[in-house]
């Protein structure tokens, strides 16, 4: 997916306006409207502060690297995990991968 298409919906995601967005980062409407359409491509401080203000991360904003599907809410989230201890860790995987493997039996199931 393209960056302009990205910064599209996430904005209306967000259901900001491009006005909404110019102000949040200092940058104008119509150059907003510009990188949306594809016309322009942001400066990576431009892109920065945008993707400050949509709350993702760069890769997120490119839709390249290893973080490029996460948010920065999943983000930290992920961070604070590596902060915990072991066995609460433990604990916290036991119950994701169990909610991932009924998911997945419900899909198979729906086939």
């Amino acid at each position: 997916m393209k960056t302009g298409k990205i910064i599209a919906d996430l904005r209306k995601s967000k259901n900001m306006s491009q006005g909404d967005l110019a102000s949040q980062t200092g940058i104008s409407q119509v150059m907003v409207g510009k990188y949306e359409r594809g016309d322009a491509i942001p400066s990576i401080e431009v892109a920065k502060r945008i993707a400050d203000a949509l709350e993702v991360s760069l890769d997120y904003l490119v839709g390249e690297g290893v973080n490029s599907k996460f948010d920065k809410n999943t983000l930290k989230r992920i961070e604070e995990i590596e902060l915990l201890e072991e066995d609460k860790k433990r604990t916290l995987f036991d119950v994701i991968d169990t909610f991932i493997r009924e998911s997945k039996g419900r899909k198979a199931f729906a086939l």
